[in-house]
């Protein structure tokens, strides 16, 4: 099957268009260019080393075996994979501490890769390394989540895990999580999660130029003070909820009320206002299924990623990851399914938007 992806360049306030056919199953790509400028944002920080820098010691034995036995090429994971319930637990600690070692709202350099929702789909992960939301409705969200807390204890300045709706108690409590950790464990463990969770940073930026976050803009982000908000804390109800719960929407103006019966949608002017007002070129953000993986919104000011590939079985859909190289040149690589499987769900689906109404979101 041949996609066509167009190609865009951003250069100043010049827009250029081309075109590209690419092989869906090569991992195609589409293109963005964003020139680089400087810019203050009150937040002193060393740059990133773009070197990997593997502090694997810090994993034990048992942990450092499993996870190169669950990364291996070829490997072909369904079956769950049971730790310890303390290797869990020290998993949990160990990256708890890392990620309040550094800032809720990271400075981050390219090159870089991003991926959108995977949402416990643990064989999606193995192939690739991300926007938040990696528990709930798939079946292995304990593989998943511990592999993930695994890479970042083992590349602490090179990985990097983002906060999504999913990682809040309230939602986890519902959507499957929690039900997987008393199921195979127990209650306690879920809230040694619920205080990791409790600290990951909420949103980044990359080169000054790219935004990152799981869901979206606030009416009350008027200023990059995200880096104020003390960790370990719960997502408030409003203000920095917004950038894991909002939505984009091309058929209203400004601000309106979202049909997942939290925080908002926002128009195109309100990206338009936000990148100008900040001196920023791309919002980059996940939290919604869409058709091709990947979704342009604003006039290609914001794009919507999803990473979960044949998403819980329910749809025949690709996965889309992001790069970012040296220059902020973007490109796109669709991701199949690695093979048909059945269902993999514990809980109700998110269809494509556009399939179904606005009700079905997630």
């Amino acid at each position: 099957m041949i996609l066509s992806i167009f190609h865009v360049l951003i250069h100043h306030s010049y827009i250029f268009f081309g075109k590209s056919v690419c092989s869906l199953r090569g991992g195609g790509c589409s293109e963005l260019r964003l020139h680089q400028y400087t810019l203050a944002w009150g937040i002193e920080q060393d740059s990133i080393s773009k070197k990997n820098k593997s502090v694997g010691s810090n994993l034990s034995p048992i942990l450092r075996k499993w996870v190169e036995k669950h990364t291996r090429a070829g490997s072909k994971p369904g079956k769950n994979v049971q730790l310890q319930e303390n290797e869990i637990r020290g998993l949990c600690l160990k990256s708890r501490e890392i990620f309040l070692s550094q800032p809720i709202l990271l400075e981050l350099e390219a090159p870089l890769k991003i991926c959108g929702d995977i949402h416990g789909q643990y064989y999606d992960l193995l192939n690739y390394l991300f926007l938040g939301d990696y528990v709930d409705r798939g079946k292995q969200s304990l593989e998943t989540i511990c592999l993930l807390l695994a890479y970042k204890i083992k590349y602490s300045e090179n990985f990097f895990l983002p906060k999504g709706n999913h990682k809040c108690a309230s939602i986890n409590r519902i959507y499957g999580f929690y039900d997987e950790c008393k199921r195979r464990y127990n209650i306690e463990l879920w809230k040694t999660f619920t205080d990791c969770f409790n600290c990951l940073l909420i949103a980044a930026i990359m080169d000054e130029k790219i935004f990152c976050c799981h869901g979206g803009l606030s009416p009350d982000l008027q200023s990059m003070e995200i880096w104020r908000i003390m960790r370990p804390t719960d997502v408030p109800d409003q203000g920095p909820c917004d950038l894991l719960w909002s939505d984009p929407d091309k058929d209203f103006l400004g601000w309106g009320e979202n049909d997942r019966g939290a925080s908002f949608t926002f128009a195109a002017e309100v990206v338009a206002k936000f990148l100008h007002k900040h001196d920023v070129d791309l919002i980059c953000r996940a939290h919604q299924v869409v058709e091709e993986g990947y979704e342009f919104f604003a006039k290609r000011q914001l794009v919507t990623l999803f990473s979960a590939s044949n998403y819980c079985g329910e749809f025949d859909k690709a996965g889309v990851m992001m790069s970012v190289d040296e220059t902020l040149m973007c490109s796109f690589q669709i991701l199949n399914p690695a093979e048909k499987k059945k269902p993999n769900v514990t809980r109700p689906v998110t269809p494509p938007r556009g399939m179904i109404t606005k009700q079905a979101k997630k």
